[in-house]
């Protein structure tokens, strides 16, 4: 995308703004309401998803990758609104749900339905923040939440979490999925580090590379690049595990 996620969503508010005035001035005030609602709920979006704010942790999806009744309630005019474009955009697109990018690793969009997963009861990572893990899948599969907005980036440090979770996976000869809404960017971000973690590439760079060979409407933004970078800079200068990072992970691996 060119353009951002508080941008488009943002836009998105002043349409069902608009809307809603117009049809309260045809005097139909009830049925004008849903319209005001969902406009405030896409501005609350737009700001929380902005660069300077991001907080993902906005929309309330739990490690385990499912939403609190509360939240499906309080945010559904967006959360239903961008899985059905999901799949309408991913049915028009004829691309494949997920690509392997070698032995083992496998990098796709959000799995709505089994078919949609890869073989091999694979581990999963997830970098969406907006699409729930479906029943079929909850108990199945060794699952990381990593919930990051649309056309952002997940932290370096949430990088680096998840390169040690899959590294720990893929030593126990287990297969590793990374997904974000359409398998071209957050997805793409983490997957670059693994595969530098794994030393099947140089740098991320190169890794990226490597992913377009295999997947190749990949699109990494600014962000997503910005946040290798740092990362890599990171794992360089400080090649320890801090207490934290250890903490987290021992939880998650419990989990």
């Amino acid at each position: 995308m060119g353009v951002g996620i508080s941008v488009l969503i943002g836009l998105k508010s002043v349409t069902l703004f608009i809307l809603f005035a117009t049809i309260k001035n045809y005097g139909y005030t009830l049925l004008s309401l849903p319209f005001l609602y969902a406009s405030l709920v896409s501005f609350l979006v737009a700001l929380a998803s902005n660069p300077s704010i991001n907080l993902p942790i906005l929309l309330g999806k739990n490690s385990d990758g499912t939403f609190p009744i509360w939240s499906l309630v309080m945010f559904s005019p967006y959360l239903y609104f961008v899985r059905g474009f999901s799949a309408l955009r991913r049915m028009s697109s004829g691309e494949p749900p997920y690509s392997e990018i070698c032995e083992g690793l496998y990098v796709g969009g959000w799995p709505c339905s089994i078919d949609k997963l890869p073989s091999g009861n694979p581990a999963i990572i997830d970098c969406t923040c907006e699409m729930p893990r479906m029943l079929e899948f909850t108990g199945n599969s060794a699952f990381l939440c990593v919930p990051t907005w649309d056309t952002r980036s997940p932290m370096p440090a949430d990088i680096e979490v998840a390169v040690k979770w899959a590294c720990r996976k893929r030593a126990q000869k287990i297969p590793v999925f990374i997904h974000c809404a359409y398998g071209h960017g957050r997805s793409v971000a983490v997957a670059c580090a693994l595969l530098v973690a794994l030393g099947l590439a140089e740098d991320w760079k190169n890794a990226e590379k490597l992913i377009k060979q295999k997947r190749p409407y990949i699109r990494m933004n600014a962000l997503h690049r910005k946040a290798l970078e740092e990362w890599s800079k990171d794992r360089l200068s400080s090649p320890k595990v801090g207490v934290s990072s250890v903490i987290l992970s021992s939880a998650i691996d419990r989990s």
